[in-house]
């Protein structure tokens, strides 16, 4: 969904991009398993805690770093904290 609305992409065009940004196949985005181990390798993090991965907008800033998109909350995060 985010892909869809931070690039107007159409729903497998977003898949297709995410995928290749992950290093997978467009099938593998909805194997859950192996996307437990993608997220942990990439600090995406988990609806749930289980080994310390990241969560809230640290979780957002690396999604934001790994697809190369903009998500207005670490944006409006940078700005009020000066990061760059």
């Amino acid at each position: 969904m985010r892909m869809q609305l931070a690039k107007s992409m159409k729903i497998d065009d977003a898949k297709k991009y995410v995928a290749e940004k992950l290093g997978v196949k467009p099938i593998d985005l909805s194997d859950s398993d192996l996307m437990a181990d993608i997220r942990a390798k990439n600090g995406l993090g988990r609806s749930f805690d289980l080994n310390k991965m990241p969560k809230g907008i640290e979780a957002k800033f690396n999604i934001a770093k790994v697809l190369g998109i903009k998500i207005n909350s670490v944006d409006l995060f940078k700005n009020r904290t000066g990061i760059k």
